[in-house]
């Protein structure tokens, strides 16, 4: 007997729904100890939808362990659970004004899959942390202050909302002035891609300049249907971008992020950020070092096209805003004198193989 098809706006809802959020669940399905994940999901939410579940080939791979939670994230108290001091620097609720003509803009707080290294861990899956009320501020903020010319869209996920909620706020958006640029940031084209559907992609494509920023960590994420649904958004005329973070365990080995790199080129999302991981209070042990990012950035330098090459950044703590970070050196004369030693080296394994 054929199978019932749902259509697409409905399939990605479906899929939602079915989603793993209990430690007896996880337990009966990935043999995991309730134990072990029940205090953590008290204070840190799980969802893993069966699309990202499918992506998940053994424990401790890179993919699980971006999933899962781990009992490390309530037993470690490095870290603090606001290290970017988004809240102080929050004129209403909801809505960050860090750089004079841009604002971070929460108005979801949902995703379709709790990441365990999220920034803002103290936030997602509360309900009380984004609110119509929270959003009208939010849009009022924007509408008085001139100086404001880039908003981005976050929270959550803004695509989690219903096609007619961001089509409303995004028509309140372009109907402001001074507001010239609009990105979304979203991991659905990675954690839930049947989200992007042609009536989404359609409705988006009406609200030009717009921009999106997506989040693949690693390559076993990109998969026939996140190809899909970038290519829908790139047919639209929309740019995407990617802001990967380097996590230990899932990515912080050159291999990893130069297959990632690579692939994420060919589904047409150009490389933008690789973070280092903000010091979240829960998320200590996907921290990695600085000089692992700058020899991850190396290997990318030596492998692939500028293309295909991120950024390498931290995000201050302390709300001190992005700093790249320069594979071979900071400073302009350490980094000729690299470049000089590297040009030597050349040129003795030149002379070396006449």
């Amino acid at each position: 007997m054929a199978r019932l098809q749902l259509p697409e706006r409905e399939r990605w809802e479906k899929i939602l729904a079915e989603s793993i959020t209990t430690a007896e669940e996880l337990h009966r399905l990935l043999d995991i100890r309730r134990e072990g994940i029940e205090p953590v999901l008290s204070r840190y939410p799980m969802r893993i939808n069966p699309y990202y579940l499918g992506l998940m080939k053994k424990s401790g791979d890179g993919v699980f362990e971006q999933g899962v939670p781990d009992s490390r994230e309530i037993l470690d108290l490095e870290g603090e659970e606001d290290p970017l001091r988004e809240e102080d620097l929050s004129p209403v609720p909801g809505l960050t004004h860090k750089y004079p003509d841009r604002v971070l803009f929460l108005i979801s707080n949902q995703c379709a899959m709790y990441c365990r290294f999220c920034n803002r861990k103290r936030k997602v899956g509360h309900p009380s942390t984004v609110t119509e009320e929270t959003i009208r501020e939010g849009l009022s903020y924007i509408r008085k202050t001139r100086s404001v010319r880039d908003v981005l869209l976050s929270g959550g996920d803004p695509l989690l909302l219903s096609d007619q909620v961001i089509f409303r706020i995004l028509s309140e958006l372009r109907a402001v002035d001074h507001v010239q640029i609009i990105r979304i940031g979203t991991r659905t084209p990675c954690t839930l891609p049947q989200r992007i559907t042609p009536q989404l992609v359609r409705m988006l494509k009406g609200f030009h300049p717009l921009f999106i920023s997506t989040h693949f960590n690693h390559p076993d994420e990109i998969t026939s249907a996140s190809a899909k649904a970038c290519g829908r958004l790139a047919d639209a005329g929309i740019p995407l971008g990617c802001q990967s973070v380097l996590l230990k365990g899932v990515n912080d080995s050159p291999d990893t992020m130069v297959r990632l790199m690579r692939k994420l080129l060919l589904i047409r999302v150009r490389p933008y950020y690789l973070f280092e991981a903000d010091r979240v209070r829960g998320t200590s042990h996907f921290w990695t070092d600085v000089q692992t990012g700058l020899e991850i950035m190396r290997c990318l330098h030596k492998s692939i096209s500028g293309l295909g090459i991120p950024q390498f950044v931290i995000d201050l703590p302390g709300g001190g805003g992005k700093v790249p970070l320069l594979p071979f050196g900071n400073d302009p004369g350490s980094r000729m004198q690299d470049s000089r030693s590297r040009i030597q080296d050349s040129r003795s394994e030149m002379q070396y193989e006449k």
